[in-house]
């Protein structure tokens, strides 16, 4: 260990965003630093989502975590993706699959050969070529197949578990690799002379030193913006979504292997399928619905008897403008909050954590590390921002004030470059930091109506029959193969069901 390198962490708060930097950095930075992480028992963690993406899979790996007993001890379920009713217009509904879309061919993205054939013919819809909505859609479930000629191999998923339940198991986890927990209530920082943050105070006067602060202290932002002064950068003139309800009910059958995302008037409602119960929110304007109305419109939209008090939530869409800021990183709601339509948020604290392991300072803080991490970290969280903005831009609906803002709003430049290109010829273009893929960003715009005027011309190079046949063949070959998968609740009874 050199003079320079930090040896004493601490974790200002706990919940997911603080147990998954305490078991990562537990898990991959060499020995003898001390980590210790500080939670009061009195404060509730937030817990607004509890379905994920894929990349967790990745996390959980680098920690040596075996999926079936981190699925066991979480209640969990598998995830395919998500469902959305009513986002293009009432009374539709498509499938946003992990995972790709048929296979390209010759060069040419699949979605462009998708998108010549339904010139000429009725089509179905495109999710009929993946994977996993194949599988979604008859409730099945198996993992993918490392035999890449059969479909199977495409096969991507997340999972649905109860939030409150990883971060017990990441704790459990992490106090195994030497991290201790300190119980308190954090009412103050210190400075050291030269600004950064040299210690927190508890309520009974207990003083905590430390090098690198980790604050995981929720919307509040303990220390990055309440000591710091960081900023903010509000995104709710593009995600005017505000409040959101929450309560739990009686799951009433078998769990699907899906997320459901279903838009009302002034919002949308998830339903995420745990092995014990369903979660359910809804995800509002305060301008354009009260809170009274938001719980009773919930619970008359819930399939189970309720099993809690509808649990309420405020916060404005957008980023801290610094994630790291002097000595401090933020990580979870402390630095910023994407509403969980596309179930980014647990992933957001992974990305924070990766990027901080890859730049990892030492007790100089070089501005050129800190200033990489936020670039990066601005990258990722406006990637999701456009992603999820583009389900309320890309709609049709027309029948309440709310989509009518969402619909007519000025957007990011970004995505209104991204929106262009893909009205003219269906052109995508992801790059660098992005989070989801072309087929992702196909699967919204396709399945909210927003059909391109022409197809990339490169696509008429191919023999039109040869195409046809090829597209039937694959569509044929999901279909098949997702017949002969094992229930979603079968798999689960074989390998990790709880209890």
């Amino acid at each position: 260990m050199s003079d320079h390198d930090i040896q004493k962490i601490v974790i200002v708060g706990g919940g997911t965003a603080g147990w998954m930097a305490a078991a990562a950095l537990a898990s991959l930075l060499k020995a003898g630093i001390n980590i210790c992480l500080i939670e009061s028992d009195d404060i509730g963690t937030v817990g607004v989502g509890e379905a994920t993406i894929p990349p967790l899979i990745a996390f959980n790996t680098m920690l040596g975590i075996n999926e079936d007993m981190f699925l066991k001890a979480t209640m969990g379920t598998f995830k395919l993706g998500i469902e959305f009713v009513n986002w293009g217009a009432c009374g539709e509904r498509y499938f946003h699959p992990f995972g790709p879309h048929g296979q390209d061919f010759q060069g040419i993205n699949f979605h462009q050969l998708y998108l010549r054939e339904a010139q000429s013919r009725n089509m179905p819809p495109i999710q009929n070529w993946s994977m996993s909505a194949s599988a979604a859609a008859l409730g099945k479930f198996a993992r993918p197949g490392p035999d890449a000629r059969l479909p199977l191999s495409q096969l991507a998923y997340a999972f649905h578990f109860d939030a409150g339940l990883y971060a017990a198991f990441l704790r459990q986890l992490a106090e195994g690799r030497g991290v201790s927990r300190i119980e308190g209530k954090i009412v103050d920082a210190g400075l050291a002379d030269n600004g950064d943050i040299a210690n927190v105070r508890l309520d009974d006067g207990r003083i905590v030193e430390g090098e690198l602060f980790i604050d995981c202290s929720g919307f509040r932002g303990l220390l990055i913006e309440d000591k710091l002064g960081t900023g903010y950068d509000d995104w709710s003139q593009w995600l005017p979504c505000d409040r959101a309800v929450a309560v739990p009910s009686k799951l009433l059958g078998p769990a699907d292997p899906f997320t459901r995302s279903t838009a009302h008037h002034a919002g949308w409602q998830w339903r995420i399928p745990l092995q014990h119960r369903m979660g359910n929110g809804l995800v509002y304007s305060s301008s354009f619905l009260d809170s009274k109305d938001a719980i009773s419109l919930l619970l008359s939209a819930i399939e189970g008897d309720a099993l809690a008090t509808p649990r309420q939530l405020s916060f404005t869409a957008g980023r801290r403008r610094r994630a790291w800021n002097r000595n401090v990183v933020s990580l979870g709601l402390s630095s910023g909050f994407v509403e969980p339509l596309e179930s980014t948020s647990i992933h957001l604290i992974q990305s924070g954590i990766a990027k901080l392991l890859a730049l990892f300072p030492d007790r100089r803080f070089d501005p050129l590390e800190r200033d990489e991490y936020n670039r990066q970290m601005q990258a990722v969280f406006e990637d999701v921002r456009d992603f999820v903005i583009l389900h309320y831009k890309a709609t049709r609906r027309d029948d309440s004030e709310f989509w009518n803002y969402c619909r007519t709003m000025d957007v990011p430049d970004s995505l209104s470059t991204k929106l262009d290109l893909w009205k003219s010829k269906g052109r995508l273009f992801r790059e660098g930091f992005e989070l989801f893929g072309t087929a992702s960003w196909v699967a919204v715009l396709l399945g909210q109506g927003i059909v391109p005027a022409e197809t990339e011309p490169a696509a008429f190079a191919i023999d039109p029959a040869m195409t046809s046949d090829a597209l039937e063949k694959m569509r044929t070959s999901y279909t098949r193969m997702a017949e002969h998968l094992p229930r979603h609740e079968d798999f689960i009874a074989q390998v990790c069901a709880a209890g």
